[in-house]
């Protein structure tokens, strides 16, 4: 990405690479994202029931997953879609972290549900809607909460930047950047898959780069092929979808990996991790 001149050094400066050359290193309840260590998290789109959660949790953790993640606040396009539980689904979260001991990560939606969300949530996400909503990204920059912050569908790259830049400008510099997918004319899969993204953040930024192949692709059969492509590519980790049976699943079914296959799953992309040199945290 070409920078034009000192207005666009100033657009980012805090998580750019001009003022900090080494790469930061997330760490979360002792699994590391970042600086030579690859995060694999994986886990339900939505906390449907305690069951469904439970028995994910427990299938990634054997896996080797190193952090759990599972919407408990859902934004829909429908409002007549499934929301999410809510508050019940955040207990669920805390009681899968409690048997599995894997951290949690987990979306933020509104400014009024901050507390909530930041006393069980280890990662808060800042979702691919809200990559722009420059109050919530306030919100969590004065949380002591690492940030995962997703890349919205018709972002630039520089305004992804710029928006991590709210987080860390109120003092919050543990923020993870992710790439799930950007509109495009193409309509085999549900959002284009902009790999480019990850070596340009990676010299653009200091910041840990994890990419999302589920919410790209839309199709399960494709999840595991990006996945390999976003190691080979330079990521530093990935976000995965996975449930007992996707077809049943009340959001984003298709895309969803069945549990039984997630362990063929995380070996295959670990063996490319180890390629890459770097360590599953």
């Amino acid at each position: 990405m070409e920078i034009a001149g000192p207005t666009e050094l100033l657009a980012y400066r805090l998580v750019g690479r001009e003022l900090t050359s080494t790469a930061t290193l997330v760490e979360v309840r002792g699994r590391r994202v970042g600086d030579g260590f690859f995060g694999l998290i994986a886990g339900p789109c939505t906390v449907e029931t305690r069951e469904q959660t439970l028995e994910t949790a427990r299938a990634v953790a054997e896996a080797g997953a190193t952090i759990l993640r599972g919407g408990a606040f859902k934004p829909r396009t429908s409002p007549y879609a499934f929301q999410g539980l809510g508050l019940k689904g955040l207990e669920i979260l805390a009681e899968a972290r409690e048997e599995t001991g894997l951290p949690i990560v987990t979306e933020l939606l509104d400014p009024r549900d901050v507390e909530a969300v930041a006393e069980v949530a280890d990662v808060i996400q800042i979702g691919a809607r809200n990559m722009q909503n420059f109050n919530l990204l306030a919100e969590v920059g004065r949380l002591p909460k690492p940030v995962l912050l997703k890349r919205a569908p018709s972002a630039t790259i520089e305004e992804l930047l710029m928006a991590a830049e709210y987080v860390a400008k109120e003092g919050n510099a543990r923020v993870m950047l992710c790439e799930r997918g950007i509109k495009t004319f193409e309509r085999a899969t549900r959002y284009t898959l902009d790999l480019s993204a990850v070596p340009v953040l990676k010299r653009e930024t200091h910041l840990p780069v994890i990419v999302d192949p589920s919410h790209a692709a839309g199709r399960s059969d494709l999840v595991l092929p990006l996945a390999r492509a976003a190691v080979a590519a330079g990521a530093d980790g990935v976000m995965i979808e996975v449930h007992p049976q996707p077809e049943d699943a009340l959001c984003d079914g298709p895309q969803q990996i069945r549990i039984g296959d997630f362990a063929r799953f995380a070996d295959e992309v670990t063996k490319i991790v180890a390629l890459m040199g770097k360590t599953v945290g």
